[in-house]
């Protein structure tokens, strides 16, 4: 009689590890969550990197053309807005003119953004001076 019980039991699919393996999943849910969000964050950086980069070039292929600031800076806003621009060096024409362009990248999104700091971003391009 005692073995049909336990066979009875074994059957029914009663097993006392039953709920282990959803245990588990729930304390790792919270860490999984966490390294995906901190892989997209990763991700939102290097496309900011991107920007900034084209933003330099958009930036140095205006002050090839032009001296003016104003029309370099919105070259680059156009591109990246928030991004600040400094005009390294400008020669004669067929001399080089250096661009460089920052941007401070925000680190905002929920369960890591408070164990990532704010990163500013730097980028520089050079062009031929053609005017």
């Amino acid at each position: 009689m005692l073995r049909t019980r336990l066979t009875r039991g074994a059957c029914n699919g009663a097993r006392p590890e039953s709920g282990q393996s959803t245990v588990e999943f729930a304390l790792l849910l919270p860490l999984l969550f966490t390294m995906f969000v901190l892989l997209f964050q990763v991700a939102l950086v290097g496309r900011d990197q991107m920007l900034v980069v084209h933003a330099a070039r958009d930036g140095a292929r205006e002050a090839s053309v032009t001296a003016s600031p104003a029309r370099i800076q919105a070259a680059v806003q156009r591109t990246l807005p928030g991004a600040s621009v400094r005009v390294l060096r400008r020669g004669r024409p067929g001399e080089p003119v250096e661009v460089e362009v920052t941007y401070l990248a925000r680190t905002d999104l929920p369960a890591v953004g408070t164990l990532l700091p704010d990163l500013t971003l730097h980028a520089r391009a050079v062009m031929r001076v053609e005017q």
